[in-house]
């Protein structure tokens, strides 16, 4: 899927790859990656259609053709809802800087659960800006409902939980890559958990445990890591909220945004 993105892979042709019956390759991809065949494909698209908005001047349309699309509706439709915003906004966004990705709270009841604990990463050797949010499907997609932003192991806190079912996921951005091409900057390590189920009122602990990143990891397809680092409006080297973590800071502007 890394290397054939581009082509027009179906199930069947995936589990003869790997010399496997369709419903056998099925129920050991989702064991090994947490989704289908098919959900992974297209967030590798996704993924790759973000690197080529943000490496090239290709138009919209040549981008949606080079990852594999046929209708550049469907591909605008995908990439909004799972980016979070759509693809000439997500250039946009890169060229003049990610303040523009801020949210305001609605009013409304506030929501009291909460979901915290311990954050380990792995051994690395470089900084990094560790982001941590839930999700309501496996793919880190779209904005989380509530996130934290850290820069090293370490406590993580996110308030105002809605009820519900939701995915934790974190993922650890190297600051040195910033100034490397956007393809070559895949999360340094991943973690994730099972689905929680959030009522309010809850007060939930839950350690995460980063590990290495390896090609059964999905790839991040939210907005937040390629432009918090690359942003020419902040013109600084590590972006914008890196150096006061308890302040205004990213997780602040995100923090609630589909309360």
């Amino acid at each position: 899927m890394w290397d054939r993105y581009h082509e027009p892979l179906s199930l069947d042709a995936m589990a003869d790859s790997a010399f496997l019956s369709r419903f056998y390759f099925s129920r050991l991809f989702r064991s090994k990656t947490g989704t289908s065949p098919g959900r992974f494909l297209t967030a590798i698209r996704l993924y790759k259609a973000k690197n080529l908005l943000l490496e090239t001047d290709m138009s919209v349309t040549d981008i949606a053709y080079a990852v594999g699309y046929n209708s550049l509706g469907t591909f605008i439709s995908r990439f909004t809802r799972s980016v979070g915003i759509s693809p000439a906004r997500y250039r946009w966004l890169a060229e003049h800087g990610i303040p523009q990705l801020a949210r305001t709270r609605t009013a409304g009841p506030r929501r009291r659960a909460s979901i915290g604990g311990r954050l380990v990463l792995p051994q690395v050797d470089v900084p990094v800006k560790v982001y941590v949010g839930i999700f309501d499907s496996p793919i880190v997609q779209g904005l989380p409902a509530s996130c934290d932003i850290l820069e090293a192991s370490g406590e993580y806190m996110l308030r105002d939980v809605p009820e519900g079912e939701w995915y934790l996921r974190a993922a650890a951005i190297a600051l040195d890559d910033i100034a490397a091409r956007p393809s070559t900057r895949r999360p340094l390590a991943v973690g994730s958990h099972d689905a929680l189920t959030v009522a309010v009122g809850d007060e939930l602990t839950v350690d995460l445990e980063l590990h290495h990143t390896g090609v059964f990891d999905l790839p991040i397809l939210i907005a937040l890591p390629e432009l918090d680092s690359s942003a020419p409006g902040s013109r600084t080297r590590h972006g914008f909220a890196r150096n006061d973590r308890r302040g205004t800071r990213s997780s602040r502007m995100l923090h609630g945004a589909k309360s």
